[in-house]
């Protein structure tokens, strides 16, 4: 045996990296924007800030991973929503501060690197970068057979940029905010190792079986990739609404998430009755046998993001955030207390 062989026989194939990597990158090089400096392949991916733009630029970061939503991509055999995934959960962590997204890197880390995985997963990651103008900077791929088998992992990291004075960070709520919840469209990448508990130990069912009220495959279902909410508060911001807090609905649910941002002397009382759940949620907490606290702590609950604005200008608020494709609607309000959420 050759021995550039050694390291095939042993599980890495570095030709099959190249060819793979060569197959995407021109989707990822159309997300490129003129502050890239360096062409994709470098051992540090170029940025620079056009400083013409800010006043007082301050840069927001973000590191996220997909999670055990990645068992039920290798159950479908489909990766492209992954990749969506990873790039929205990211966007929506920064945007919640005001931050447009500017750069992203990604990692995988493989057992066994393969295709089309590799490629759908990163064509789903440009896909998602290019509707928000958000340039792939650069990633890491690492095929490691010794640690993951057959599975993956994939992480992701965001940088974007706001001026010093327009960050926003929930100080301003008051008692008598408006709290408008955003529709998700399902679970997003959190709650799977409860929702996969359910699915597939408790009911016993395939990722292919069809349910009916949910009219689609449970894997479908399941797979749905996380939406990103940057597009409205991109228009909010430059329309004027007094967006004064926001809170990104991930792992935790309204109880953990909301009060990241609140005032240390209010609170938000939701009320369940005006938040409209996808299938997917009544699914699972009756199948499940969820308490209603817990499903709200573990999962979304059909609010994949909160704002909070006051009262008088919900309204339009909410006109804007339908007007930009999404489905929202007053779920609560802000009222004295001590930073903590109750759902009625």
């Amino acid at each position: 045996m050759a021995k550039s062989d050694l390291y095939k026989a042993a599980g890495v194939d570095i030709d099959l990296a190249h060819t793979l990597l060569d197959r995407v990158k021109k989707s990822i090089a159309a997300t490129r924007r003129p502050e890239m400096l360096a062409p994709i392949g470098g051992f540090g991916g170029l940025f620079q800030i056009d400083l013409s733009k800010y006043r007082q630029p301050v840069m927001v970061s973000s590191i996220d991973g997909v999670g055990t939503k990645l068992m039920i991509a290798m159950m479908m055999e489909k990766y492209d929503t992954v990749g969506h995934d990873i790039v929205n959960h990211c966007v929506n962590d920064i945007s919640v501060q005001g931050a447009e997204p500017v750069y992203f890197m990604d990692y995988i880390g493989i057992g066994v690197l393969r295709s089309p995985l590799y490629e759908e997963v990163l064509g789903g990651i440009a896909e998602a970068c290019g509707k928000v103008n958000c340039a792939v900077l650069g990633g890491e791929t690492a095929e490691m057979p010794g640690m993951y088998g057959n599975d993956f992992d994939l992480v992701g990291v965001i940088t974007g940029m706001v001026e010093k004075d327009k960050i926003i960070t929930g100080e301003k709520i008051r008692p008598g905010y408006a709290a408008i919840g955003i529709k998700s469209n399902g679970l997003h990448t959190n709650g799977y190792s409860l929702a996969r508990k359910i699915v597939f130990d408790e009911c016993k069912l395939g990722v292919h079986d069809v349910v009916p009220e949910l009219g689609e495959s449970i894997g479908e279902a399941l797979l749905k990739p996380h939406i990103c909410y940057w597009p409205a508060i991109r228009q909010a911001l430059a329309d004027g609404i007094s967006l004064d807090g926001i809170a990104h609905i991930t792992g935790g649910g309204l109880y953990d998430n909301v009060p990241r941002i609140l005032p240390g002397d209010v609170d938000v009382v939701f009320e369940s009755s005006e938040i409209s759940a996808p299938p997917i949620f009544k699914f699972l907490v009756e199948k499940g046998n969820v308490g209603k606290e817990e499903a709200f702590r573990v999962f979304n609950m059909g609010v994949g993001m909160v704002w909070f604005v006051p009262s008088g200008e919900a309204s339009k608020a909410v006109d804007l955030i339908n007007s930009c494709g999404y489905e929202s609607r007053v779920i609560g309000e802000v009222v004295s207390g001590s930073g903590k959420v109750h759902v009625n």
